[in-house]
């Protein structure tokens, strides 16, 4: 850039600028808090790991590595989540440790400990919702702005780029040890969240903790072929007719741009696609150059839609979402919908017309508001459930 000088270091390596943080970024999560959830660990008979319903990378991901982590350390562990059947997405089915996977009705109606992993509300905890909120402890570990603060133990930290790195620090404070496998579910998690490493959200520790998984000898490129590059051919099919369907409006985001398309499930009936085949179609959408704004709606086999929306940072998606019962991040944020596709696009594009609104041209988006702080539960007490925030309605992102 003419003008521009980067200062060298005395060893003759580059200085680079510091990463700029908002200015309303949430602060850490308290040492304090750090503590109590270790003392609720070490102290459960059994802990009970939960990731939200139709569970993502980061959400198995990081459930498995500390069920695998926690076993090492002789604690009892157990991974589940919510759905009925129970089924794990095809691009995930290669992650160690889903011998310790438990239906939920395995789960006990009062557990001793249950950790929920990359859960923003307690919605989003399906079949396990009123067993979560019935264990003698409940602590949350997450990092999304949208957390709607529920928990007796609360590790939010909307700043991290995936819950796999909180999980990761749980681990680290605990002693246990990081094993391959356990470094395979966390790479998972992390490279999931930052869409390998490439969206807004990857870090300088995102990097690092990736490079101290690497060490343990794993193989992201095998990785990264199921998380991304690997597809039945019916997939494709499917594909090829929501990218024919795709529209673009040019004036929409306050002329940013929006681009959409939907997946009847007649497609994915017609080539036997399950859901979770077509979650990465966002990603093909959203690379059009001419929108800000990019939606996938994907018919549900009961006729609701789940939305996927993806953006370049202009606007806030998570609060576009929340307004339709959803919410998420900035960047990437997700919903559901019991209307019909054409009802629910309008009502997607009005909510970013008014988030545009807020937001003049070439300004950032406002930064989310943190979640409530986590107590820090006594050693013999934890705060009781119904001091605890109300629910939202949501059904946060997919990402």
């Amino acid at each position: 850039m003419p003008g521009h000088v980067v200062p060298r270091a005395a060893s003759g390596g580059t200085v680079l600028p510091a990463p700029r943080q908002a200015p309303d970024a949430a602060p850490p999560i308290h040492e304090d808090t750090w503590a109590a959830a270790v003392r609720l660990v070490r102290q459960a008979r059994a802990v009970h790991l939960v990731c939200h319903v139709c569970p993502d990378g980061d959400a198995l991901g990081s459930a498995l590595a500390a069920a695998l982590a926690l076993r090492s350390l002789g604690i009892e562990a157990h991974v589940s989540f919510g759905d009925d059947p129970q089924v794990v997405p095809t691009s995930l089915t290669f992650l160690p440790g889903q011998d310790l996977l438990v239906p939920a009705a395995a789960v006990p109606d009062r557990p001793d400990l249950v950790v929920v992993c990359d859960v923003a509300s307690e919605d989003r905890l399906g079949l396990l919702r009123d067993k979560a909120l019935a264990a003698r402890a409940l602590l949350v570990i997450d990092h999304h702005s949208s957390n709607n603060g529920f928990g007796d133990c609360r590790l939010i930290d909307p700043t991290a780029p995936a819950t796999a790195m909180l999980v990761d620090e749980l681990l680290r404070r605990l002693g246990a040890p990081l094993t391959r496998d356990v470094a395979t579910c966390l790479y998972t998690g992390v490279a999931t969240d930052t869409g390998s490493f490439k969206n807004a959200a990857t870090t300088p520790e995102s990097h690092q903790l990736a490079a101290r998984l690497l060490g343990t000898g794993l193989r992201p490129d095998q990785i990264s072929r199921q998380l991304w590059d690997t597809s039945s051919f019916g997939c494709l099919k499917v594909l090829a007719s929501a990218l024919q369907r795709a529209e673009l409006d040019l004036t929409a985001a306050g002329g940013r741009g929006l681009v959409w398309t939907v997946v009847p499930r007649a497609d994915r009936a017609a080539h036997q696609v399950p859901m979770d085949q077509i979650e990465g179609f966002i990603d093909v959408v959203r690379r059009t150059a001419e929108a800000e704004v990019a939606l996938v709606l994907k018919e549900n086999d009961d006729g609701s839609y789940y939305g996927s929306s993806r953006g370049r940072g202009a606007v806030n998606l998570g609060t576009v979402c929340s307004g339709l019962g959803g919410g998420g991040h900035a960047y990437a944020a997700g919903f559901t919908s019991h209307q019909d596709a054409a009802t629910t696009v309008r009502r997607f594009r009005a909510l970013l017309e008014a988030a545009c609104a807020d937001t003049p041209a070439g300004a950032s988006p406002p930064a989310p508001s943190a979640p409530p702080p986590s107590p820090a539960p006594s050693d013999h007490q934890t705060p009781p459930h119904d001091t605890l925030p109300a629910a939202t309605d949501g059904v946060p992102t997919d990402a």
